[in-house]
């Protein structure tokens, strides 16, 4: 599983795991032990994990979350010490360790809350993840078959061009 198949949904906690779309939306079941799903239509707002950022005040103005949740995993492993009880500047303190240029007045407590709480989701549920560990159906699925190697051998070779011309001399 990859971040891009992992959601948020606005006005819900937690994180879920995309199903499929659907007309109306797209169905997510939630990442816990209830595997509960629901569906979320268009008038809702919906985030893969993929595509969240958070401010910075470098030139390029954001960070991925995928990074960010890289680093917390370099830097802590599997307990980062906080949890959403803690205080707000302990939980200002993780997040300038963590990401000294984050942009203070735009990334509120209430955001790293939910930072530490997705990644402890993620830890729990799908800590390949974190580790930057790829499935091994993944990794065969790069390497070439032996009979896509042979395909692709003959589409390099030459191949002759005949033409037939036709008697016009009538």
């Amino acid at each position: 599983m990859e971040l891009n198949e992992i959601a948020s949904l606005s006005g819900k906690g937690g994180l879920f795991k995309i199903v499929k779309p659907t007309r109306s939306g797209v169905i997510l079941e939630s990442l816990d032990h209830k595997k509960s799903r629901l569906i979320a239509h268009s008038n809702q707002r919906v985030s893969t994990l993929h595509e969240i950022s958070i401010y910075t005040t470098t030139q390029e103005g954001a960070v991925e979350l995928e990074t960010v949740l890289s680093k917390i995993w370099e830097e802590f492993k599997e307990d980062p010490g906080l949890d959403s009880t803690s205080s707000p500047e302990e939980l200002r303190g993780f997040m300038t360790h963590i990401l000294p240029d984050y942009d203070e007045s735009r990334v509120y407590v209430s955001d790293i809350k939910r930072l530490i709480s997705w990644y402890k989701i993620l830890l729990r549920e799908v800590p390949e993840i974190l580790k930057g560990e790829k499935k091994e159906k993944e990794v065969k699925a790069e390497k070439p078959s032996e009979s896509e190697d042979k395909e692709t051998e003959k589409e390099k070779k030459p191949k002759k061009v005949t033409s037939k011309k036709k008697n016009t001399d009538s």
